[in-house]
């Protein structure tokens, strides 16, 4: 009996997630013609550039970085405009001193696909963050690992946008 309501809840689910458009995503669907994603960027040795190009090897995608990096016809040119940090308050304690705000991670970047007009993009990645003014150490290496894990959500979203960039530059085209 245990089993049937398993085989049964398992059915349902299958069928609610089909009939509402769900799907599992793959790697992100690029261009054939397509070898590798080059990354530049407007600061040499860029904290962002890293992780883009360590998290494109996580999907499965070829990357090259830095001046020595080969613009052919067959490349996916990723240009990253410098990133930018803002910080927006929240709240204070009664003493004044800052106790939350949120971290606004700006990224804006060109992307150029091949033998395609470039195509500028802008977005956020958002944290809420709480200082505690005793325990400066530790929130400031908190902060660090915040920002890492940020530029690390920043090139996943990079990643998942070429596939639908590609999509726009092929329809610009015709």
């Amino acid at each position: 009996m245990n089993a049937l309501l398993k085989v049964i809840g398992i059915a349902t689910l299958v069928g609610v997630l089909s009939s509402c458009g769900f799907h599992l995503r793959g790697a992100p669907s690029l261009p054939e013609n397509v070898n590798t994603v080059v990354i530049e960027s407007a600061r040499a040795h860029a904290p962002l550039a890293r992780a883009l190009d360590s998290r494109l090897n996580i999907y499965g995608l070829a990357s090259a970085s830095g001046e020595g990096a080969k613009q052919t016809s067959e490349n996916i040119n990723i240009y990253l405009l410098p990133e930018k940090l803002d910080r927006q308050l929240l709240s204070v304690y009664p003493s004044g001193q800052v106790a939350e705000y949120d971290l606004i991670y700006v990224v804006r970047y060109r992307v150029s696909f091949p033998n395609k007009q470039p195509l500028m993009a802008q977005f956020e990645v958002v944290r809420d963050y709480q200082d505690d003014p005793d325990q400066v150490l530790a929130k400031s290496r908190e902060l660090d690992l915040m920002l890492d894990e940020m530029r690390a959500e920043a090139a996943d979203i990079i990643i998942r946008r070429l596939s639908s960039q590609a999509v726009a530059a092929l329809d610009e085209s015709e």
